[in-house]
């Protein structure tokens, strides 16, 4: 990478000169430490690789928790032009807006006190985790299809969330254009009973304490005081989504050449978003984006019903849902009058104060970010600021971002020695697999705290609230 240079103490660019096929430069936001780590991986040959898409405009971008992914490295950012601009799965990912939701309890950890480790377990017992787990809700034919048309919505004349749950979800929960008839079959059948799922990897429910504040007034605006309980559901569209990015790889790949598209990778597989297969993706990706923010406000169901049985219906009717963000989509954003198509991949958005998708209640603080870093260490409360739309497309980064591999990871420690760590600092374990505890130790991570700063001096959000890790159910 000896083209890469310095625009400024936070973003560095590979020139548009760097490489004969790139139509635009590729930048990465980082610091000096970070970018040795990213060096490390081909994350950034792929962000060139991404810089050669058709219609890609400004610039392909990566956020610090950059690392090498499927096609588009994970933290990666591109915004195309319709009609002739492209859609790729790989630039959204396997996981359709995986995503986190964070729901504040009216308690604080001390007053949780030794019931901790029962409300985890119980958290566990409600809400599924690992690879194939089913949950409780079991839904096909026209019910299963209300879902992927609605989201979570759909669910609320089950009795399950509420409709404040809906409006405090982005995009209220909802991509619009959602078209069910273009998810196969597969997908359906793999989604048919995995809503309220966790999943594996790197998907987690995390119970914390809320350690300090960094902004009292945007806290305040956010319902958070020092010492809350709160608890960060990571989770996202199951094998529905897994099926639906493996059809449509396979369809636009297939259809490369008679779009005349050539590619440097064929994960890049993509389609001009006018085309047949570009609407017909678009459809199905909002269908699997609906049904991830479903999974998730059925997860956050079972939290409150697990806070029902610990600590009593009134703290449970009172734990409220903050926000739910998403981190894998492709989303038609207006920008400079112009409508582009913003692939977020591992990355989120991050809307300034007064953006008119944000909820009203937090119009004067901006829209609420989460950094989860990774267990044993903190996760972050942002919130978007100005910066994010002159420079990212309203995009910030969504967390830490993976320094090894999970077999490096697994090398390194076994997952008993890792629970027995976890504990002996305080925080409560619930995992069925010590192989995949093992791979997400706190160590196969980059620092969280010095990419958040990285991502506050870039100007695209701001801390508002530390938060510490007290349990944790993973996958």
């Amino acid at each position: 990478m000896t083209n890469l240079r310095p625009l400024d103490e936070t973003l560095w660019e590979i020139p548009v000169t760097a490489r004969g096929d790139m139509r635009v430069p590729a930048r990465v936001f980082a610091n000096r430490e970070i970018l040795d780590a990213i060096l490390e991986d081909r994350s950034l040959e792929q962000l060139e690789n991404v810089a050669t898409l058709p219609g890609v405009v400004e610039a392909a971008m990566a956020m610090p928790d950059i690392h090498q992914g499927y096609g588009f490295p994970v933290g990666g950012l591109a915004a195309t032009q319709p009609p002739d601009g492209i859609v790729s799965p790989g630039g959204v990912g396997y996981d359709i807006n995986c995503g986190v939701r964070l729901l504040v309890v009216p308690l604080t950890a001390e007053e949780l006190g030794r019931r901790k480790e029962t409300l985890v377990h119980e958290i566990s017992r409600r809400a599924p985790a690992g690879t194939g787990r089913e949950g409780g809700l079991k839904l096909r034919g026209a019910k299963l299809d209300a879902v992927l048309r609605e989201g979570p919505r759909a669910l609320l004349d089950r009795d399950i969330g509420t409709e404040d749950d809906v409006e405090r979800t982005e995009s209220a929960g909802r991509l619009e254009g959602a078209d069910p008839d273009v998810v196969s079959d597969r997908a359906r059948q793999r989604g048919s009973t995995q809503l309220g799922t966790v999943g594996s990897g790197n998907h987690f429910i995390e119970v914390q304490r809320v350690e300090r504040l960094l902004d009292e007034d945007a806290a305040a605006a956010y319902g958070l005081s020092a010492g809350l309980v709160t608890v960060l559901i990571h989770s996202g569209s199951r094998g529905l989504g897994h099926q639906v990015c493996t059809d449509y790889v396979k369809l636009m790949d297939r259809a490369l050449p008679r779009h005349e598209i050539e590619l440097p990778d064929r994960q890049l597989a993509c389609a001009p978003i006018s085309s047949d297969e570009g609407r017909r993706y678009l459809g199905a990706m909002a269908a699997a984006a609906n049904f991830a923010w479903a999974n998730r406000h059925t997860i956050a169901h079972a939290v409150r019903e697990a806070i029902r049985q610990v600590l009593g219906g009134e703290v449970a009717d009172r734990t409220r849902l903050l926000y739910d963000v998403a981190h894998n989509v492709a989303k038609l954003e207006p920008y400079d009058g112009r409508e582009l198509c913003v692939h977020r991949k591992g990355a989120t958005r991050a809307f300034p104060p007064g953006h008119p998708e944000i909820p009203s209640d937090y119009a004067a603080a901006g829209q609420p970010v989460f950094i989860p870093g990774s267990m044993g260490t903190s996760s972050f409360v942002l919130a978007g600021r100005e910066g994010s739309m002159r420079r990212s497309f309203g995009t910030t980064c969504h967390g830490a971002g993976r320094l090894m591999s999970r077999t490096r990871a697994r090398k390194q420690i076994g997952g008993k020695e890792l629970r027995a760590q976890l504990e002996a600092e305080g925080i409560t374990v619930r995992c069925p697999s010590n192989r995949g505890l093992s791979e997400e130790a706190p160590f196969a991570y980059k620092d969280v705290e010095s990419v958040v700063d990285v991502v506050e001096r870039a100007g695209l959000a701001a801390r508002v609230a530390q938060l510490r890790p007290i349990g944790v159910v993973k996958g």
